[in-house]
């Protein structure tokens, strides 16, 4: 089982009205909450570790999750609220508004984080989980848990409105780049992480050097390029598609991958040490077809494993 985790949350997507102004309709989304669908609708097993509310939201949430054939035994549930997010979105491009205070995601301690089962293999995590305590702490803490016997891999997809304590974050975030075996990463999260001058390129081949055995740098429409320690870069292209929103596309990536490297019988943590570089192009073009299905549609809906 490949088990995400952090953020479940409801984005709400601007809609027209019959009055004329906007309004905002629900949906389930977070970035985390997105790769475990996407998982989930490429025909992998996959779970679910989060804090959901037992408001109407969180019962949204769940119903989800389970829609997309997500094990949802792991969720925490609480009478805390559900995490919002206002999106705007201009020529296709998504900003967003957080809600997050006393939050039933955000709110998590170590002490309820559970037991993992064995036939979890590999653990994913990022987003704005990683931003605010209690919770951040809590996923760092089974990250530091899992990392020794189950493949980790990181997406930051760093929000810096959503940061509180910027000095805590980086600090969290070093400690999640030296767990993880898979970094996924783009230009944005990289000039954050490290302003100047250098080349995306060269931030990104700088991260390898803090511990994951495999770097994967996004860029748009450019497509993808992956970066190991003994091969030379892997570039794949991106699709071609008629975008509508690009709400959930990394994140689908994301899912994209790490179900193709499950599907190839390589995600363990010895394996992906070893990848070979047609085994990466692999994972990133079928990512990368993932991704441009979910950008020709309004919102954060991944593709079924049949419409690759």
């Amino acid at each position: 089982m490949i088990l995400c985790c952090g953020e479940a949350l409801i984005d709400m997507i601007p809609a027209p009205t019959a009055a004329g102004p906007d309004g905002f309709v629900p949906h389930a989304g977070g970035a985390i909450f997105n790769t475990a669908i996407a998982l989930g609708r490429l025909g992998r097993t996959t779970g679910m570790l989060t804090g959901l509310s037992s408001d109407l939201f969180g019962a949204q949430l769940q119903a989800g999750l389970k829609a997309s054939r997500v094990d949802t035994s792991l969720v925490i549930t609480s009478d805390l609220p559900t995490t919002l997010a206002f999106v705007r979105l201009v020529d296709g491009q998504a900003t967003y508004t957080f809600y997050d205070e006393n939050s039933a995601g955000r709110s998590l301690t170590k002490q309820d984080l559970p037991d993992l089962p064995s036939d979890i293999s590999a653990l994913y995590f990022g987003g704005i989980s990683l931003c605010s305590e209690p919770g951040a702490d809590a996923y760092l803490a089974l990250a530091v848990r899992a990392a020794p016997t189950r493949a980790i891999m990181l997406d930051p997809n760093i929000r810096p409105g959503f940061i509180s304590d910027e000095a805590r974050y980086r600090a969290r975030l070093n400690e999640m780049i030296k767990l993880s075996d898979i970094v996924k990463i783009s230009g944005e999260d990289l000039d954050w992480m490290h302003p100047g001058a250098d080349s995306e390129l060269d931030k990104a081949t700088q991260l390898l050097t803090k511990g994951p055995a495999v770097v994967v740098l996004t860029q748009g429409s450019e497509g993808a390029i992956a970066l190991t320690r003994t091969h030379e870069p892997i570039q794949v292209p991106a699709q071609k598609a008629q975008v509508v929103d690009t709400v959930a596309a990394g994140d689908t990536f994301n899912g994209g991958m790490l179900a193709r490297l499950d599907q190839l019988d390589v995600l363990r943590k010895s394996d992906i040490a070893a990848l070979q570089p047609e085994t990466l192009r692999d994972a990133m073009g079928y990512a990368a077809k993932a991704a441009a299905i979910t950008v020709t549609r309004s919102g954060a809906n991944p593709p079924w494993e049949a419409e690759l």
